[in-house]
C-alpha cells in the first residue's frame, strides 16, 4: 500500500512537472509576426514585410504632409491637426525622417503623414510648420520588424541594410522609419519598417 502510493505521489509530482514544462514552452513559443491592418495604405503602396529579413521594394509617387520633427509627439498632433481641419482621410504609415551621421545612431528629424493619392489634397504650404509635397517614385532595401521601436531595434535594421547594401554594391541617399500602427495596438504587435532609399 505504501508503495502504491508512493508510486502515485511521484506520477503526480511528475506529471505537474511536465504540465510545467509545457506552460513554459508556449509562453517562450515565438510566435509569427503578422501585420495589423488599422488603416488603409496609400495607392500601390506594399504592405509591410516579410518580417525580419532584407528585401527589395518599389514604391509609386506618393503625397505627404511633412513637417520637422524635434519630438515625435509634438510632430504627431501637428500633422494630426492638419489632416482633421482639411478632411484628409487618415492612412498608414507614418513616415519618419531619420538623420544619418557616422558612427552615431540614426534620429528622427522629420515626420509625415501620407495621404491616399495624389487626388486627395493640395501640395504646398500649410501655415509655417507643415508642407504638403509629392514624393518621386523610388526602390528601396526595407527590413520589417514587429515589437519595439527602439535604438536597439533601429540598429539591428540598419545593420542588416548595410550589410546587404554591401552585398550588392548599392548606394542609398537616406533612411526612413514607417510605422503602421498606433496607440492602441500593444507594443509587441506594432509593425515597424526601416528603409534605404536606393539611389
Amino acid at each position: 500500500m505504501a508503495d502504491m502510493n508512493f508510486f502515485t505521489a511521484t506520477m503526480t509530482v511528475l506529471a505537474l512537472l511536465l504540465l510545467n514544462q509545457l506552460s513554459y514552452a508556449q509562453e517562450k513559443a515565438e510566435v509569427t509576426p503578422a501585420y495589423m491592418n488599422e488603416a488603409p495604405l496609400p495607392k500601390g503602396w506594399p504592405e509591410p514585410g516579410p518580417y525580419n529579413k532584407v528585401t527589395e521594394k518599389k514604391y509609386p509617387v506618393y503625397r505627404m504632409a511633412v513637417t520637422k520633427a524635434r519630438g515625435s509627439n509634438f510632430a504627431f498632433w501637428r500633422l494630426f491637426r492638419h489632416i482633421k481641419d482639411n478632411d484628409i482621410p487618415m492612412t498608414a504609415p507614418v513616415e519618419m525622417g531619420m538623420k544619418d551621421e557616422e558612427g552615431k545612431a540614426l534620429t528622427m528629424n522629420s515626420m509625415g503623414f501620407l495621404y491616399q493619392g495624389q487626388d486627395v489634397g493640395a501640395v504646398g504650404a500649410d501655415g509655417a510648420k507643415i508642407n504638403v509635397v509629392d514624393i518621386p517614385q523610388a526602390k528601396a532595401l526595407s527590413y520589417t520588424w514587429q515589437g519595439a521601436n527602439n535604438k536597439k531595434a533601429v540598429e539591428k535594421a540598419k545593420n542588416a541594410l548595410l550589410t546587404e547594401l554591401g552585398k550588392r554594391k548599392l548606394n542609398y541617399s537616406n533612411f526612413r522609419l514607417l510605422g503602421y500602427n498606433g496607440p492602441s495596438v500593444p507594443k509587441d504587435k506594432k509593425t515597424w519598417e526601416l528603409q534605404a532609399i536606393l539611389k
